[in-house]
């Protein structure tokens, strides 16, 4: 049977203290570069492996960060997991990616199995959820970052600024002359109602527009939805000139809904005002003229 090798082991091949060997793998204290590379040298010869499981034990944490999302098919979240690896792996964290579909029972599931494995930490994008569904997180002492457009009690929150985003997409649609403004917009069942209609609504107003309830359709953030609510508005006898979408995939959706839709002319730059830079990574699909 192998002799498991063990921090002390590296230490001493690499005449360091057991301690310093802690901080190169945890990185929560800063060791002097020659120092690491020596280290970092006497684990590879040795072979050596933390064992997370004693980790876990002795900390009562285990090393595990979940990033909870409502539908991994978003390039959003996956240029999050990315970058929210890169950050943390220095200190010796690692990301778990769990997609919930946007079903609350899913989201539920998540939050109880952080509690129950004793994760690092919840970064998560709620979409049924409600404030006190984090209770049992602050509770158990794990740390919860909130990625939404809404507080959710007293969570962290990271939230994108909306309002800017908007008025600039809505200022180059009016500026073109476009009156007729739609929106295909979230389900009325997800958590805080849907932030952004009412944003869209509210700066309509004020650059002298409207966004009437006739020309809202609402649907799931998936592009079928995205395609479906293209085409229901293109049916109308007096058919919007300007449609926004709730989120990134919505537009992919509608964009895809826009070229199946006969006698719709449609210009490239329209898909920049549809689409945001995350969106790009899906294939563009074909145009009618």
């Amino acid at each position: 049977m192998a002799v498991r090798v063990t921090m002390a082991d590296v230490a001493r091949a690499a005449g360091v203290s057991s301690a310093t060997v802690s901080y190169v793998l945890s990185g929560k204290r800063p060791v002097a570069e020659e120092t690491r590379r020596v280290v970092e040298a006497a684990i590879a010869d040795l072979g050596f492996t933390v064992n997370t499981m004693a980790r876990s034990l002795r900390t009562g944490r285990s090393s595990i960060v979940a990033l909870v999302v409502p539908d991994l098919s978003n390039p959003f979240y996956a240029q999050l997991a990315a970058s929210l690896q890169k950050e943390l792996r220095p200190l010796g964290l690692h990301v778990m990616v769990c997609d919930t579909q946007a079903v609350r029972d899913e989201e539920r599931a998540f939050l109880r199995e952080a509690v129950q494995q004793r994760f690092a930490g919840v970064v998560i994008t709620p979409f049924r959820l409600v404030a006190k569904d984090f209770q049992t997180l602050s509770a158990a002492g794990i740390p919860v970052v909130v990625s939404a457009d809404l507080p959710f009690g007293e969570a962290d929150l990271v939230t994108p600024d909306a309002r800017a985003a908007m008025r600039q997409a809505l200022t180059e649609v009016t500026g073109a002359g476009r009156r007729r403004i739609a929106m295909i917009a979230g389900p009325r069942d997800a958590t805080g109602g849907d932030p952004r209609l009412e944003l869209l609504r509210a700066l309509a107003v004020q650059l002298g527009t409207a966004l009437p309830g006739r020309l809202v359709v609402r649907g799931e953030h998936t592009r079928e939805a995205g395609a479906a609510g293209f085409e229901r508005l293109m049916r109308m006898k007096h058919r919007p000139d300007a449609v926004f979408c709730a989120n990134d995939v919505v537009a992919i959706g509608a964009s895809v809904g826009r070229s199946a839709t006969s006698g719709v002319r449609t210009r490239t730059d329209d898909r920049e005002l549809l689409a945001s830079r995350s969106a790009r990574s899906f294939p563009r699909p074909m145009m009618t003229n």
